[in-house]
């Protein structure tokens, strides 16, 4: 506004100028031809005198109002045009602000903005719902909006300091958010405030965390059948060589223990391949029926040496659009779990059904059963509910999380529900 005033003023007072003396004129004008009446009206040698000297004056005066009304009538067009370019001028800043407004309003991002005295002086719907305010907080004391103390230091240590910073805070909301904060500096006619700047980074903190877990796990998992493979061969080279039936013992180890780390090794490349979409084909319509008896009749003969029955269902000819590859993946993993944790004369039912447009593919058994609190993390990477039992029955602990990935990467679901000492079932629904 002090530029478009800068721009007005002179404009302004040329037309200030050019009214005052076309005021003069119409006065002087006006004077002179009163004193021509007063001369008429007081005899005929003062008319005479009041013409000859009024006369000319007229003509010049009328001469000059004649030009200055040409002057006056191009200051009146400029000041019209200056008007309209004011009005245009006014009418853009006006769209420039509100768009500002819109993209700082509309943003993903949490904007904050405050004074000296931590003030809310904008705040967009982004930080709101991040704070789960329903109004405006503009006006309001930021103390009255989150208390999170290292918030309210980072924009002090701004504003005092002057220059720009970072911090990552974990917001007390009800998901537990995980923000990065960039503050920045904010002068304005008002004074001094800070401006803050929210990035979630929630999901970039759990992915972070996961891959340290992986990391974790992965060597905590090598490291045993690794040591079995050292011991055994470190044995052997002993002396052990030398007894055939302790060679054949710790020969059968090393085996073992190498078998196992291949195991860890094609679940992870499974894992890997489920994770980043690649591998397994595309999606095509599966004959159930089909695919149910392709996967689990290799199970067969160990269902049969553990004594478990493994009872499949009959065709009901449903169809569902899957990764056949993927979906036999899903089948061998949750029936090799439902056999290898079961008991002597136990069972494993595999059954089919529909329900609103959805298949129903249910795997049950009557085996050990899954405590309650060890329910909700089956599916992680490496979770063991019996850790020392499934190393036993060679299992990876990555079956579940495969299986998981498996159905979610076909657009489907699954659920798990056991009761500890009568068994578990895993309901997996896919599209028809």
């Amino acid at each position: 506004m002090d530029g478009l005033n800068a721009a007005l003023a002179p404009r302004y007072n040329a037309s200030m100028a050019a009214r005052s003396f076309r005021h003069i004129l119409t006065v002087a004008i006006g004077s002179v031809i009163t004193a021509a009446f007063v001369g008429a009206l007081s005899g005929h040698q003062l008319w005479a005198l009041a013409a000859g000297v009024c006369a000319p004056l007229i003509y010049w005066v009328w001469i000059a109002v004649d030009r200055h009304r040409g002057v006056v009538a191009s200051l009146e067009r400029s000041l019209s045009e200056l008007s309209a370019e004011s009005q245009s001028l006014l009418s853009r800043i006006k769209l420039e602000n509100l768009q500002r407004e819109l993209i700082l309003t509309g943003m993903a991002e949490g904007v904050l903005a405050v004074d000296a005295d931590l003030r809310v002086t904008f705040s967009n719907r982004a930080f709101l719902a991040t704070f789960g305010r329903t109004g405006d907080c503009v006006g309001l004391p930021l103390l009255e909006v989150t208390r999170e103390a290292g918030l309210h230091e980072l924009l002090k240590s701004v504003m005092l300091g002057g220059s720009a910073g970072t911090s990552r805070l974990s917001m007390p909301t009800s998901t537990q958010r995980v923000f990065e904060v960039h503050a920045t500096l904010l002068d304005t006619p008002n004074g001094r405030g800070a401006l803050a700047i929210f990035h979630d980074v929630t999901e970039l903190e759990r992915l972070d965390q996961i891959r340290k877990d992986l990391v974790a796990n992965v060597s905590h998992e090598l490291r045993t059948p690794l040591a079995g493979i050292i011991g055994s061969a470190d044995t052997l080279l002993d002396g052990a060589l030398e007894d055939p039936v302790a060679a054949k013992r710790f020969t059968e180890m090393i085996r073992s223990n190498a078998v196992r780390l291949s195991n860890i090794a094609a679940d992870l490349l499974v894992l890997s391949d489920l994770e980043s979409g690649s591998g397994g084909g595309d999606a095509e319509p599966v004959l159930l029926q089909s695919v149910i008896t392709m996967a689990l009749q290799p199970l067969e003969h160990e269902a049969h040496k553990r004594d478990v029955s493994l009872i499949l269902p009959e065709n009901n000819g449903i169809t569902v659009h899957a990764n056949r590859l993927r979906l036999e993946q899903v089948l061998i993993n949750l029936a090799a779990n439902a056999i290898k944790f079961n008991r002597p004369g136990g069972e494993v039912r595999v059954t089919l059904g529909s329900d609103q447009g959805m298949a129903v593919i249910c795997v049950s058994d009557t085996g050990i059963g899954i405590p309650s609190e060890d329910l909700p993390r089956i599916f992680e990477r490496f979770y063991r509910v019996d850790k020392a039992r499934s190393r036993d029955t060679g299992g990876t602990g990555l079956g579940l999380s495969i299986v998981k990935h498996a159905v979610e990467r076909m657009g489907g679901t699954i659920q798990a529900e056991s009761q500890l000492g009568k068994g578990s079932r895993f309901t997996v629904r896919l599209r028809m």
